[in-house]
């Protein structure tokens, strides 16, 4: 999931669009590595704020949960994945008068280390992102 976020973060980069992460981590140290790590570039909040949780707000029940909101902030499309996603961006922005095509780009994994065995925090990670995509 990552790698194509970061995507359409480079693609749309001169258009009017934003990503915005919500973060259920509590632990902030924890959460600033992955983002680090992880190469997140955009705008990201814990879940956890003083008036409640996004997620109870906005009505999530299960990670990740994706929203396409519109220039006038209504909700057009929840819960889609995939090549969805890109139409409903491709369509949103050319309502707007920007017409987009959004490429498919792969990203290059770095090289493999080694595997010791030894189940870490970056392999749970990765096994996440995986799961995700």
């Amino acid at each position: 999931m990552y790698p194509h976020e970061r995507s359409l973060v480079k693609q749309l980069a001169d258009k009017p669009f934003a990503l915005i992460g919500v973060n259920s981590d509590r632990d902030i140290k924890k959460l600033r590595k992955v983002l680090k790590d992880k190469n997140l570039t955009w705008r990201s909040f814990q879940n956890e704020q003083d008036y409640g949780r996004i997620s109870e707000s906005w009505g999530v029940r299960g990670w990740p949960t994706l929203y396409l909101i519109d220039a006038e902030g209504k909700i057009r499309y929840a819960n889609i994945r995939g090549k969805a996603i890109d139409r409903g961006i491709e369509k949103l922005l050319g309502e707007m008068g920007h017409e987009v095509t959004i490429k498919q780009e792969k990203e290059e994994k770095p090289a493999k280390k080694k595997d010791d065995g030894e189940e870490t925090e970056e392999k749970k990670d990765d096994r996440k992102d995986a799961r995700q995509d």
